[in-house]
């Protein structure tokens, strides 16, 4: 009976749960209690992994007890903080779960829907994803949310679902298919859709961080959303083509029209022609914005191009800790 447990205990585990971790030691007490209670409803084999991604508040300290206490706590210790999306990477790397499920260790994404997932996934479902039906937040983020991902839905050349962040479950398959893009500027929503596979939604709502203030700043999410329009969409650059070709068609007719009015000795809507008419100013400021907007486009992406080529690694881990 030993020998069975044994060997059953050295088989992969159906589930594995990925949780990238930056500073949020008050949290992860409660994280780990509520996780392993959802864990626990499904009625299937499991694992945890925490990836420490560079924090200095302690919460490594805090995953190494929860490990110490529960071997089926992984904590993949990252070199320094690569980032939201490297993390998760990393942790898709070393789950050995038969079906993976990504979070956010903020406790914004409820634990407590983990057993929906994996019932919509044990229907057939390779990818379950959860979209939010509200969110609890408030100020100045909560319309800038809003307005990214409908902004996402209009340019994005995939068809990627509205207010679905990296909550969800994969299956093996996609895992793999996944973790083995090596492209750097990630943007795992849209790696979900692009790599397809039979799909299901489980709606919940989102709700307030526990504690603490957000560990992604502004800034970091207007890159991040920058990441998602720039690697799913050539729209931006279909757009500033549209743009020069339509104003340089206004340019040229506009042009002709002043030629005309010259050559008859006439205004145009009843203005005199002058020289140095007030038009030729507003003509090379409108032109000049037209153009440094276009050349800003083409340097994302361009710079998103030479970060690909470069091929550096997307992480660096220190250490794994895992139950022998």
């Amino acid at each position: 009976m030993s020998g069975e447990l044994a060997a059953r205990e050295r088989r992969p585990p159906e589930l594995s749960a990925v949780l990238p971790v930056f500073d949020e030691r008050e949290l992860l007490p409660v994280l780990r209690e509520r996780l392993i209670a959802a864990l626990e409803a499904t009625g299937r084999t499991w694992e945890i992994v925490f990836v420490d991604d560079g924090s200095r508040d302690g919460s490594l300290e805090v995953l190494l007890g929860f490990q110490a206490a529960e071997p089926r706590v992984v904590v993949v210790e990252l070199s320094r903080n690569w980032g939201h999306q490297a993390a998760l990477t990393a942790g898709l790397c070393h789950a050995r779960g038969n079906a993976v499920i990504l979070m956010d260790a903020d406790l914004q994404d409820p634990p407590e829907v983990i057993p929906d997932l994996v019932t919509a996934w044990q229907g057939g479902a390779k990818v379950v994803i959860a979209q939010r039906r509200s969110r609890a937040e408030g100020g100045l983020r909560a319309p800038l949310f809003r307005l990214f991902y409908r902004l996402l839905g209009v340019v994005s050349d995939y068809p990627i679902p509205l207010d679905a962040g990296i909550f969800g479950l994969l299956d093996r398959q996609p895992a793999d298919a996944i973790a083995r893009l090596a492209e750097a500027n990630r943007y795992l929503p849209g790696l979900r859709a692009w790599v397809g596979y039979r799909t299901e939604v489980v709606r919940y709502d989102r709700a307030e961080r526990a504690g603490g203030a957000p560990k992604q700043s502004l800034f970091r999410l207007i890159r991040y959303g920058l990441d998602a329009i720039f690697s799913f969409s050539y729209k931006p650059l279909r757009l500033t083509l549209f743009t020069g070709g339509t104003v340089a068609l206004f340019a040229l007719l506009y042009g002709a029209a002043l030629i005309v009015c010259r050559l008859l000795g006439v205004g145009m809507f009843g203005i005199p022609v002058v020289a140095g008419y007030t038009s030729t100013i507003v003509s090379v400021l409108f032109l000049g914005g037209i153009q440094l907007m276009g050349i800003g486009i083409l340097g994302e992406y361009l710079g998103r191009v030479y970060d690909e080529v470069k091929r550096r690694p997307l992480f660096l881990v220190d250490q794994v800790h895992r139950a022998p």
